[in-house]
């Protein structure tokens, strides 16, 4: 019997049909049948029609729904959204941006920050493990604002992603007047994508060691609280080595007058923050804390680490 009768061709590729039923026709497996509802790895879940990225596995929940659920996706523009009138209903679909296959749909009852949830076929997804995916890391880094953080490490080259959010806490699912309340014990932090053959761990912390002052104890200028801590988040005993080295070199050589309080301790308790705080001084740089001390600093950078800087 020849295989490739089970075989449809989607684009270039030669998939099952029951892949095809649902990405080419907008079919739908039966819930909790899927291999990915209650996958639990470190990657992406690519296209299944054309390996495009399109959900980290930083995002993936249990929504007791029967299908893998998500609240973002991997990168603004991943998928595209189309109304969906099927079954007498109002819907929004969710389809591939690049190849156009269709994912599922998603929904307005998921949890924060975004407050959505992206339910998807798992026949419509390919997982990528970490190592997989090129070998990209991340580390996670709190120096104040993060919307000054963000705006920096965005534009390093090497650099691929870098999202605003709350780490090192209690609170479950914080929301932004909560941290800066100052007593959930999360700090405000900068989640850093990056790919180690490009830009590595030191040079982030180079960038990091000078966007900030870290002799500051729970503070960073008139931004006063524990959320606004100087702190190194590692990811991976690698990492924390590496920050380990770099402080007692720093300390040792006395680069500040005052000692540094820098806390080096490992990711816990990350939470994204909510989608307006993404991409913030791009969004808003007529606002007023913009203007005067994100502003200065951003320019600032932008001369020093020129060399470092994507398209530079």
């Amino acid at each position: 019997m020849d295989s490739t009768q089970d075989l449809e061709k989607f684009g270039d590729k030669m998939l099952p049909k029951n892949v095809c039923h649902v990405i080419k026709e907008g079919g739908t497996e039966r819930p909790f049948t899927g291999k990915y509802v209650y996958h639990k790895a470190n990657g992406n879940y690519c296209c299944i029609g054309c390996d495009a990225p399109l959900f980290s596995s930083t995002t993936k929940f249990e929504s007791g729904s029967g299908w893998p659920s998500f609240y973002d996706v991997i990168a603004s523009g991943a998928i595209k959204e189309v109304k969906d009138m099927s079954y007498g209903m109002e819907r929004i679909e969710i389809r591939c941006a690049k190849c156009d296959a269709h994912l599922g749909h998603v929904f307005e009852d998921g949890p924060k920050p975004t407050g959505l949830r992206y339910c998807v076929n798992s026949v419509s997804l390919d997982f990528k493990a970490a190592e997989e995916e090129g070998g990209n890391e991340e580390i996670t880094l709190g120096a104040g604002c993060f919307w000054c953080v963000e705006t920096c490490f965005k534009e390093l080259e090497g650099v691929i992603e870098v999202y605003p959010g709350y780490a090192g806490g209690k609170t479950l699912n914080p929301t932004y007047e909560q941290v800066c309340s100052g007593t959930t014990g999360h700090a405000e932090v900068a989640r850093i994508v990056f790919d180690p053959k490009i830009i590595s761990v030191n040079e982030l912390l180079e960038l990091f060691w000078w966007i900030h002052d870290p002799t500051q104890l729970n503070r960073q200028g008139n931004d006063v609280g524990t959320q606004y801590r100087s702190v190194i988040f590692y990811h991976n005993e690698a990492q924390k080595e590496i920050a380990s080295a770099y402080l007692t070199k720093l300390e040792k050589e006395k680069v500040w007058d005052k000692p540094i309080v820098t806390e080096l301790t490992e990711l816990n308790n990350f939470y994204r923050a909510e989608q307006y705080h993404h991409d913030y001084f791009a969004q808003h740089p007529e606002n007023q804390y913009c203007q005067f001390v994100v502003k200065p600093k951003v320019e600032k950078f932008r001369k020093i680490f020129k060399e470092k800087l994507k398209n530079h």
